[in-house]
């Protein structure tokens, strides 16, 4: 019987670490299904649905625009400009996010591509990276600040992206792109 103390103290760490890792996996799966979900709401027009991605106070910050509150965010869905892009067919795709969880905190990077329909067929109009940073609340995790910005050499946008992997060295070319 002297075992069976060491025994059960070993088997309670074995399951305090697999329930750790466990919410790890869940708050990942998550954050990637928030992300994702971006993309067809924004499409479909849903404006409340993308404004509550966002704490109420959320950032979201795109070249173009700088939105604060779900009210800015939702009015951004609604404007005539995105409603023609609807109107007109497109297709914000969302890669799958690089998510890391810190306790209550995380953050994610990824892309994405703004697909739209024209008279020639459907063309790229943009390619963003994005870094997201989340909050868990009681009503599950929502975005604190959303950072996109357009992949066309400006040295900001590689940073975002490389933003989410600590000691990551970055060796970007010199000089003008070939």
């Amino acid at each position: 019987m002297a075992d069976a103390e060491p025994r059960r103290e070993a088997l309670e760490e074995r399951l305090r670490a697999l329930e750790e890792r466990l919410r790890l996996l869940e708050d990942e799966r998550e954050i990637t299904r928030l992300i994702l979900s971006y993309g067809p709401l924004v499409d479909s027009g849903c404006a409340q649905a993308v404004a509550e991605l966002w704490e109420p106070e959320g950032v979201y910050d795109v070249d173009e625009l700088l939105m604060n509150g779900r009210r800015e965010i939702a009015a951004m869905v609604r404007s005539r400009n995105h409603q023609g892009w609807i109107a007109g067919g497109c297709a914000h795709f969302i890669g799958p996010p690089h998510v890391t969880v810190d306790g209550d905190e995380a953050t994610a990077v990824g892309y994405t591509l703004m697909i739209v329909n024209t008279p020639d067929g459907f063309t790229l109009r943009r390619a963003t990276a994005n870094r997201w940073r989340l909050r868990r609340t009681a009503a599950g995790w929502r975005a604190v600040e959303r950072t996109n910005r357009v992949l066309d050499g400006r040295k900001e946008s590689p940073d975002l992206l490389a933003s989410c992997f600590p000691g990551a060295v970055r060796h970007l070319p010199q000089g003008p792109r070939a």
